[in-house]
């Protein structure tokens, strides 16, 4: 989600951000990407450039570089071939960020990050689509561009003054300054120094119009935290803290901060999605903060303890002064131990286990087919997935029995499906638990010795 900010608009930017003064930037190569990296690119250090094309669009790219002259500044370009050119002023440290924001449909940034794909305008990406490893990108309804054309209708207006702008050099200029006011006329002296062939002012955009950013339709911390179901104290301390990727705020009036409902009601539908959100729909009615099956699991054991400690009089005994040892209490430790450890099965079943790693070393082989028919080379043995392989490691430790019927109903499942050789599917098993197993060698090869089924006679 994008939320670094510019601290300035470049002189020779078509899309000026609303609010933010005009930098000079005739030292820097805008026109050229390469150029534009190198002037960042010295031996000696402390400076960096980089520019990279746009692979979705043919003829765009994007560079920054830090400034020749500020070493605390840089300069950051998006061009795209229909839709013109970005040149913004950031913070050196904020470069390379925004390079990385800009992979992608996103052309330009504003207000608390909605952006532009050229034809739609977007809410801020908040809510991640885990299976398409991407943000679900929402349209804004009904959203209209605003153009400098629509700001400045004509720079003769009684309202807009080109000499009340004022262009700046980065050699003075103050990233911490306030905003301009009267940012209209900036934008009208910018507008007087773009050449007759720049891209048309109809074209340059500069912010966005829609009912949801409407001034009546924001809302401030309070509204946003009763729609996240929080308290509004608990919500200004995430934003105090950076924590929980609060969204920044669309606008700000008089130091309050006020976002678009929607995007407020995008940041609790992330909440609720998350790996956290989600797992909390599972807690467990008990005192206890454990998901539900591990709070039986507790409750479980817990029985199961107090009738090994309690309720077994030779057991009981000990709880005596005279009985309290070292080596009395380690053989009631030893004991409890003994009863977990003899029933696993009740914490993770092992023929559901057993089947699931059947399934994915079945998997496995069949990637590893599919790669065999692209190389067009015969199989050896296929590469298993440390974390798969682990898996099978550890039924063969904790249940050796049922791992030797898992082995078994592997080799056979994949010479029945695809008619994949013995002596192939053994050494894929055998090389799997080899580098990712913990056995020793010499009992991993006794073991395995006897769990592969024998090689099928002619």
């Amino acid at each position: 989600m994008h939320r670094i900010e510019a601290v300035a608009n470049g002189l020779r930017t078509d899309h000026p951000v609303p609010g933010l003064p005009f930098v000079d930037d005739a030292h820097i190569p805008v026109d050229d990407p390469a150029a534009t990296e190198a002037v960042g690119r010295h031996e000696e250090g402390g400076t960096w450039g980089r520019w990279d094309k746009d692979r979705a669009t043919e003829g765009a790219w994007l560079a920054f570089t830090t400034d020749s002259i500020r070493h605390d500044l840089a300069w950051v370009v998006r061009y795209h071939p229909q839709h013109g050119r970005t040149v913004l002023l950031v913070r050196d440290h904020h470069a390379s960020p925004w390079h990385t924001n800009w992979w992608g449909p996103q052309l330009l940034f504003r207000q608390g990050g909605y952006w532009w794909d050229g034809t739609t305008w977007f809410r801020p990406d908040q809510v991640w689509d885990a299976a398409g490893e991407r943000y679900d990108h929402r349209p804004v309804k009904a959203a209209t561009t605003v153009t400098a054309d629509d700001l400045l209708d004509d720079l003769l207006d009684d309202n807009t003054h080109p000499a009340g702008g004022r262009l700046l050099k980065v050699a003075n200029f103050d990233p911490d300054a306030p905003p301009p006011d009267q940012w209209n006329d900036h934008l009208a002296l910018w507008a007087s120094h773009r050449p007759k062939n720049a891209t048309p002012l109809s074209k340059c955009v500069v912010k966005l119009s829609a009912p949801e950013l409407a001034a009546d339709q924001l809302i401030g911390v309070p509204e946003m935290a009763k729609i996240s179901g929080i308290a509004a104290s608990t919500l200004r301390a995430y934003i105090s803290r950076h924590e929980n990727d609060v969204p920044p705020p669309q606008t700000a009036v008089n130091g309050r901060n006020l976002w678009a409902r929607p995007v407020a009601e995008d940041w609790t539908e992330q909440r609720r999605r998350s790996p956290e959100g989600a797992a909390a729909t599972l807690a467990s009615d008990d005192d206890d903060d454990l998901p539900v099956g591990i709070s039986e699991l507790r409750q479980r054991l817990g029985r199961i303890f107090f009738r090994v400690l309690w309720e077994r009089p030779d057991r009981r005994k000990r709880w005596a002064l005279r009985h309290r040892s070292e080596p009395a209490v380690h053989e009631i430790a030893d004991e409890l131990a003994w009863t977990v450890a003899a029933d696993t099965t009740s914490i993770v079943d092992t023929h559901d286990l057993a089947a699931t790693i059947r399934h994915a070393f079945l998997d496995e082989f069949a990637t590893g087919r599919e790669l065999d028919a692209d190389t067009e080379s015969g199989p050896g043995f296929y590469g298993i997935t440390p974390t798969i392989a682990r898996m099978l490691d550890w039924l063969v430790r904790h249940h050796p029995e049922q791992a030797h019927h898992t082995i078994a109903e592997i080799v056979g499942d994949a010479e029945r499906r695809w008619n994949t050789p013995r002596d192939v599917s053994a050494r894929s098993i055998r090389t799997a638990l080899s580098l990712d197993g913990t056995l020793d060698q010499k009992t991993r090869t006794q073991f395995l010795d006897l769990a592969l089924p024998p090689e099928k006679t002619p």
